[in-house]
């Protein structure tokens, strides 16, 4: 039996998969600010650090990174509420993939960090710089450059596990994919459309924060 595919009536609905798009670009680009600064803090605590506040870190880093991301989403969306913290699906979707980045990204500044020489932290604080200046400015840039492509990808990685957000009705692109198959029945070409998209994103995304980074982070 001959299979017909019919991508017009999947392509026709292009401002709901531009919608998507859109909205998982946004997600992505505050998952990835507020996630990677995240993680620099965790890999701050656990190597430079208090003890107690290294002790925090690790428990989060190893309570999230051991979970799966859905159950983390569905926990800030479903579960906050029961404590009195009612979130929108856009803001839920966020905070989760925060999270969820944030210990990984954590784990990935971590060994950037400890493959810094010591003797060039004691350069530093021989200099009069402060721990604090230490760290910013002559620990943190190189041990983001040597983590940076592990990085990039965990970020990608990210991106496209904020597919699952449309189950807690998140307008981004499977969601809307979803969509679009429910109202024609075209799912087959709905979801090839939306892979494609996906592949798009991550292609662009891992380029701009291959730019990125050399130019803004740590430098050449």
């Amino acid at each position: 039996m001959a299979v017909t595919l019919d991508f017009a009536a999947v392509l026709d609905q292009w401002p709901l998969l531009l919608r998507g798009a859109a909205m998982t670009a946004g997600l992505t680009a505050v998952a990835a600010v507020a996630g990677v600064a995240l993680g620099v803090g965790c890999a701050w605590a656990r190597s430079w650090g208090p003890r107690w506040l290294g002790a925090v870190a690790t428990g989060y880093v190893e309570l999230i990174r051991n979970t799966p991301f859905i159950v983390q989403l569905f926990f800030v969306f479903f579960g906050l509420p029961s404590l009195g913290v009612k979130l929108t699906p856009e803001i839920a979707s966020v905070l989760a993939m925060v999270i969820n980045l944030g210990a990984y990204a954590g784990e990935i500044v971590r060994a950037g960090l400890d493959a810094t020489p010591r003797g060039q932290v004691e350069a530093a604080l021989s200099l009069a710089l402060t721990r604090t200046q230490a760290f910013v400015h002559v620990v943190l840039p190189p041990a983001l450059s040597r983590v940076w492509p592990a990085m990039v990808s965990q970020i990608v990685i990210v991106m496209l596990g904020s597919a699952v957000c449309g189950q807690i009705a998140t307008q981004e692109l499977s969601y809307y994919a979803n969509l679009i198959q429910s109202r024609n029945f075209r799912a087959f070409e709905a979801f090839i459309v939306a892979t494609a998209i996906y592949l798009a994103l991550a292609i662009a995304l891992r380029r701009l924060l291959a730019w990125i980074g050399p130019r803004f982070l740590f430098g050449r």
